[in-house]
């Protein structure tokens, strides 16, 4: 039986997840913070439509995420929408589990890895996701169980395609390749990591042997630093901004912004937001264009809560390529951040 494709790719640009022959919109959305937690219902389908008619084919979850009611009210959107599944492509997360307090439904025993996705499953409504990520590193389990854990599930399961690691260390990550290559189990492909222009360093220094040696993937989030590089908090805490929804997880973070290092980062999003304007965009897309401008994201995971953010995130695609090397550097100059590589002592290739 033939089935009708509902998916129009129109602007978008796509990247292969790592090493996979696995294709992602340059631009993702995630329910972090948003779907389950301040917003529920009607919106939130409303908001992967947006983000469907833009050419997004990747949305972003985990278990955590409210307790559980963020996969719950992106599955049941999902579910209505009814687009046909092979044509998005669906992640979460399993480690921190959703708040209950028996010591295996958290971590990342081969125990949890099972049976933690089949519960996200469940609350999906759905038989199996693309991607499983590995949401922090288990200090606890032994790395080879936690490899053999993501093989079962792929390999005997179905319950995912793909696993991944997410704010993991390279060692780490190194570390579960090498065991998988080892024991002939599945090795992981992507990080997800925060990456924007206040945040550089584990992206762009530690993890760089990590795109030669292994073509890993990451699928990015916060690339507005919670909205700091939007240009919003410029004057305050706007009663509707994601620091004020969230006051007690952002409550240090507010409080950095009256220090001379956050009255600085104002600052310069200041001079970013001229240049955006200079190109004919915000602040917001700009940010959003420099992070996706890295080769080495495969996805920029987007957070909204309004089907308009979604429609002007997404110019951020066009305004990738008016980011010429004069542009990139004179946003260098305002940043003023950029890592130092680590040493070669001129043995570099």
């Amino acid at each position: 039986m033939a089935v009708e494709s509902s998916y129009e790719p129109h602007d978008m640009k796509f990247r292969h997840l790592g090493p996979t022959g696995l294709k992602v919109s340059l631009f993702s959305l995630g329910g972090w913070l948003t779907y389950g937690g301040t917003q529920k219902g009607d919106i939130v389908k409303e908001c992967l439509q947006a983000a469907w008619d833009n050419g997004i084919n990747f949305f972003d979850t985990a278990e955590a995420y409210a307790g559980g009611q963020s996969e719950i009210e992106m599955g049941r959107a999902l579910k209505e929408l009814a687009w046909p599944r092979d044509e998005y492509v669906l992640s979460t997360k399993i480690f921190f589990g959703t708040g209950r307090k028996e010591p295996n439904t958290r971590g990342l025993s081969w125990k949890h890895i099972v049976e933690g996705l089949k519960s996200s499953l469940e609350r999906l409504q759905t038989p199996y996701v693309d991607i499983v990520l590995a949401h922090r590193p288990d200090a606890a389990t032994p790395m080879k169980e936690v490899v053999e854990g993501f093989t079962q599930a792929i390999r005997n399961l179905n319950l995912a395609y793909y696993w991944g690691t997410s704010e993991w260390s390279a060692v780490q990550i190194t570390e579960a390749t090498q065991i998988a290559e080892r024991y002939n189990l599945i090795a992981p492909i992507a990080e997800q990591p925060q990456y924007n222009a206040f945040h550089r360093e584990r992206f762009e220094v530690e993890y760089a042997p990590l795109y030669d040696q292994f073509k890993y993937g990451t699928t990015i989030w916060s690339p507005l630093a919670s909205g700091l590089l939007t240009g919003k908090y410029n004057d305050g805490v706007p009663e509707d901004s994601r620091f004020a929804t969230n006051k007690q997880f952002f409550s240090d973070t507010v409080k950095q912004l009256e220090t001379p290092e956050g009255k600085a980062k104002i600052e310069k999003v200041r001079k970013l937001t001229k240049i955006a304007e200079k190109l004919g965009g915000n602040a917001t897309q700009l940010a959003l264009a420099w992070a996706a401008k890295n080769p080495n994201v495969s996805t920029v995971i987007l957070g909204a809560t309004k089907v308009e953010q979604i429609h002007d995130n997404c110019k951020a695609v066009t305004l990738m390529d008016k980011l010429t090397p004069d542009i990139m550097e004179e946003i260098e100059g305002i940043l003023d951040n950029k890592p130092k590589p680590t040493p070669t002592y001129g043995r570099s290739r």
